[in-house]
């Protein structure tokens, strides 16, 4: 990773201003799209604590377009979201095309974000997320269909390094998505063969930097507190952060990041009394969304990041793991001591997702057939449920 700069207060910096199409992003960060968590339930959550882009959970195009009906669900959007903003996967231009057709017609969507950086191995599997961008040819072929259906609602493109270190694809990438008319860029600043090991590379945000120069560029990768924000800022010359495992069980970070944006002074980390309350919500957001059951299901790994680094027992960890009711989540965390202060350093440990390095998974002969603008054979497929 690129070394972290010292940091300065916001106010001696340049405020980065981040447009994507006719919508203003200020302050400028955007939630990534995370699977199984950024719900409406958690964009409702996090908008609380400052403004900002929220985006939806990725939804594949060919789910979208045959009307699968939980695919529908997660592009689903509350009557007080303020930018309807999806992630959108999928291998086949036509299909793209389709789907987007039907996110800007029927859903009303405001914000389309293509996802070329998901290292899954159900979806580079099938030549989607992080793989695709390694066949440029039909990455442009993709990239073209949505912008093209979406008329005037912008389309940004997020992705990864490259597959692995021998198979570095980015600089590319984001010169052929620039060319096809995208509003922005994202990068996640390691590989997909990296998955989320080791550090994020921020040198290569500067480089694409650099190299794009007509539209803006985000950073993605190891941005845990508003400081890491301002860093990243600082190091690369991005246009905006990315911000994914960070604001995991933490939804207070997006109200740091506002501030440190703004150059106003940091706010001390709540108390414990106030991230249980902020726990109670959640799940009650959750329940609200998605009915009582798998409301609370769905909450319980959110407890986990919620009380990372926080002293409550193993006990109550495997408890609130465990719940099967809200009053039972109201009655646990109910038991933690209110006026424990949040410990120092907790912020930082990590949450979500930590695995990696592992050999990426690709459709037979991938690499060998770089120039091959063929959507792969049963590609488009329902990966993800979704």
């Amino acid at each position: 990773m690129m070394p972290v700069a010292p940091h300065l207060p916001m106010s001696s910096l340049p405020t980065p201003t981040l447009k994507l199409g006719a919508i203003a992003v200020d302050p400028p960060v955007v939630l990534a799209p995370m699977a199984g968590v950024t719900n409406i339930a958690f964009r409702r959550l996090c908008r609380t604590f400052g403004a900002g882009l929220y985006v939806s959970e990725m939804v594949t195009a060919r789910a979208l377009v045959e009307g699968n009906a939980k695919t529908l669900g997660m592009a689903s959007f509350g009557e007080d979201e303020p930018v309807r903003s999806v992630q959108l996967c999928g291998v086949d231009p036509d299909v793209m095309h389709a789907a987007v057709r039907r996110l800007v017609g029927e859903v009303g969507v405001d914000h389309i974000d293509l996802n070329f950086g998901c290292p899954a191995a159900k979806v580079t599997r099938q030549g989607g997320g992080a793989a695709l961008p390694a066949h440029p040819a039909l990455f442009r072929s993709i990239v073209s269909a949505a912008v093209v259906a979406a008329e005037s609602v912008p389309v940004t493109v997020k992705m990864r390094i490259g597959v692995d270190d021998a198979h570095v694809t980015y600089i590319r990438a984001g010169r052929v998505a620039e060319d096809e008319g995208v509003a922005a860029l994202t990068l996640h600043a390691r590989t997909a063969e990296q998955l989320y090991s080791g550090s994020a590379d921020w040198r290569a945000i500067a480089a694409l930097k650099s190299a794009v120069t007509s539209i803006p560029v985000l950073g993605n990768g190891d941005l845990w507190e508003a400081s890491d924000a301002l860093a990243m800022v600082e190091a690369t010359g991005c246009d905006g952060v990315v911000v994914g495992r960070g604001c995991l069980g933490r939804p207070w970070l997006f109200r740091d990041l506002a501030d440190a944006f703004a150059g106003r002074p940091l706010q001390a980390p709540p108390a414990l009394g106030e991230i249980v309350a902020m726990m109670r919500t959640h799940a009650e957001l959750l329940c609200d969304s998605f009915g009582e059951d798998l409301g609370v299901r769905q909450f319980r790994k959110h407890s986990g990041w919620y009380l990372t680094g926080v002293p409550v027992g193993s006990a109550m960890r495997r408890s609130l793991a465990q719940a099967s009711s809200l009053a039972e989540v109201d009655d646990l965390v109910s038991g933690i001591d209110a006026g424990l202060a949040f410990p120092a350093g907790a912020m930082r440990l990590p949450r979500g997702h930590t695995n990696g390095p592992r050999p990426v998974h690709l459709p037979a002969g991938w690499l060998d057939r770089v120039d091959d603008p063929t959507p792969p054979e049963g590609g488009d497929i329902l990966v993800s449920g979704g």
